[in-house]
Order: structure tokens, then C-alpha cells, then sequence
């Protein structure tokens, strides 16, 4: 009995979590003396900074600690249960220590690149809602109306959710808008476009729609980078989870739904 119990502790907290594989830490700037440097930035310059640092392996600990999310959909032609498990970062992308620490907003280009080093993918707007569902922390969205692109007002911003946060620990959601990737992308007339969605309020409905109105260099104090882990594991009928590359999951016209409800879900990442 108690091997049995310990095997289902461990599989149980295998479930739950996925170890992001980080690079040793090369920098130990905290996310003030980020924010302080970068206030005279482009947004280039910006994101060059900040690939630079979380390249560097300067993240929070916490924030390479993925969280696990089962979902399920039910077979469109039998009655078969379809079930994933998919690992989500617990917040939204950060530079800096364990005791001084921001997130950062950034382009989908630099979101991408990082996404891509790091053997992740950007979320669909269906992952954001699921991720919402499952948080522990749910916070009031904070809009803020002047100078909204500018660097300062993104630091201020991480520090109105800190104040609201109060130290609460796990899983976050409702404080950013997230870039997401979207069939919308690549059937928009306009080039060079970003897609943002979410934003949760308190009764669970987004103020943000999927929207992709926006040039694919702008960024605000709203928006957030939720890193995805490219590996899902997925099981269909009474077989064990197997591991799926979210590209080939998206494919499928059956299995897509798990992560996707788009009709066409063919999105995959952005250029950089």
C-alpha cells in the first residue's frame, strides 16, 4: 500500500508540473534596475535588453516551475473521452531574482524567439481561458489610460499587481492581456499583425476579444508572454498519455480541439 501510494504522489506530481530547462544564471539584475535602464529604450531596444537577460537565465526560479492543466473533449464520431494534460508557466514572463523580479510586455517577435529557445509555444485563445479556469489567483484586471507604451507605466503596472497579489503563490491569471497565436494572424489583409485576447474579469468573461488590430511592434502595460511547453501529453480511450508536439496536435482535426477552437487552428508562431 505504501508503495502504491508513493508511486501515485510521484505520478501525481508529474502530472502537475514540468521543470522548465533554464540556462545558469549569467545575470542577477532585478527587475527595478531592468525597468531603470530600459525607460529610455525603443522598443527594439527593449526587447533586445530583455532577450538578452532572460537568455542569460535571469528569471525568477519560480517562473521555470510549469503548472499542469487537464483538459478533455469528447470524440466527434464515438463516445471516446479525449484527455490532455498540458503545462503552462505559472505567470507571465519576468526578468530578474526570486526577491526582485517584473514582468516584462514584449513584442511577439522577442516573445517568439524566447518561446522557441526555451521549447515552448505562445498560447491559443482557448489555452488562455483554460488557464483562467484553473488559476488560483484570480486578480481584477487594473487598466491604466496614459501613456500606456511607455516603460514606466509597465513597471507600474507589475507593481499594482503585486500590491493586489499580497504575496498569494500558484498558478495567476486576469492581470494581462496575452499574446496568442491565431488563425486570424495569417488571414488578416493588413501585415505584420499581433493577436491579444483575455484580460478576465472577476465573473470570468475577457475584456480583451481576440483582436489583432494592433502593428506586430506594439506593446503596452496590458500585454503579458504565458510560455506554453511545446510537449503536451494527450490520451484517447483506455491507453496511457503519450506526448504530443503542440504543432502536431493543431494538425489533427480531432485532437486540435483539445488546445484550439478555432476553425482552423493553422497558426503556429509568429516571424522573428
Amino acid at each position: 500500500m505504501t508503495v502504491c501510494l508513493l508511486l501515485s504522489l510521484l505520478f501525481g506530481a508529474c502530472a502537475r508540473q514540468h521543470v522548465l530547462s533554464l540556462p545558469a544564471r549569467g545575470s542577477r539584475m532585478g527587475g527595478k534596475e531592468f525597468y531603470s535602464k530600459a525607460a529610455a529604450m525603443s522598443w527594439r531596444q527593449r526587447d533586445s535588453f530583455a532577450i538578452k537577460e532572460i537568455l542569460a537565465g535571469n528569471i525568477p526560479a519560480f517562473f521555470g516551475k510549469f503548472t499542469g492543466i487537464r483538459i478533455s473533449i469528447r470524440d466527434t464520431i464515438s463516445p471516446k473521452k479525449i484527455q490532455a494534460i498540458i503545462y503552462v508557466s505559472p505567470d507571465y514572463l519576468s526578468i530578474g531574482t526570486e526577491s526582485d523580479w517584473a514582468r516584462i510586455p514584449l513584442t511577439p517577435m522577442a516573445a517568439q524567439f524566447i518561446a522557441d529557445t526555451l521549447g515552448c509555444f505562445l498560447p491559443t485563445k482557448k489555452i488562455v481561458d483554460d488557464i483562467y479556469k484553473a488559476a488560483i489567483v484570480k486578480l481584477e484586471p487594473v487598466p491604466m489610460f496614459a501613456y500606456r507604451d511607455s516603460t514606466p507605466t509597465m513597471w507600474q503596472h507589475h507593481l499594482i499587481i503585486e500590491g493586489q497579489r499580497k504575496g498569494k503563490k500558484g498558478l495567476i491569471a486576469g492581470i494581462k492581456k496575452d499574446l496568442v497565436i491565431s488563425e486570424r494572424i495569417s488571414r488578416d489583409h493588413r501585415p505584420n499583425r499581433e493577436a491579444i485576447y483575455g484580460w478576465h474579469k472577476p465573473d470570468g468573461k475577457p475584456i480583451q476579444p481576440l483582436y489583432t488590430g494592433h502593428i506586430n511592434w506594439w506593446v503596452d502595460y496590458s500585454h503579458g508572454v504565458r510560455l506554453i511547453y511545446r510537449k503536451i501529453k494527450v490520451k484517447s480511450g483506455k491507453g496511457g498519455f503519450r506526448r504530443m508536439n503542440f504543432e502536431e496536435l493543431l494538425k489533427d482535426p480531432v485532437l486540435k480541439r483539445l488546445i484550439c477552437d478555432e476553425e482552423y487552428c493553422d497558426f503556429y508562431r509568429y516571424n522573428y
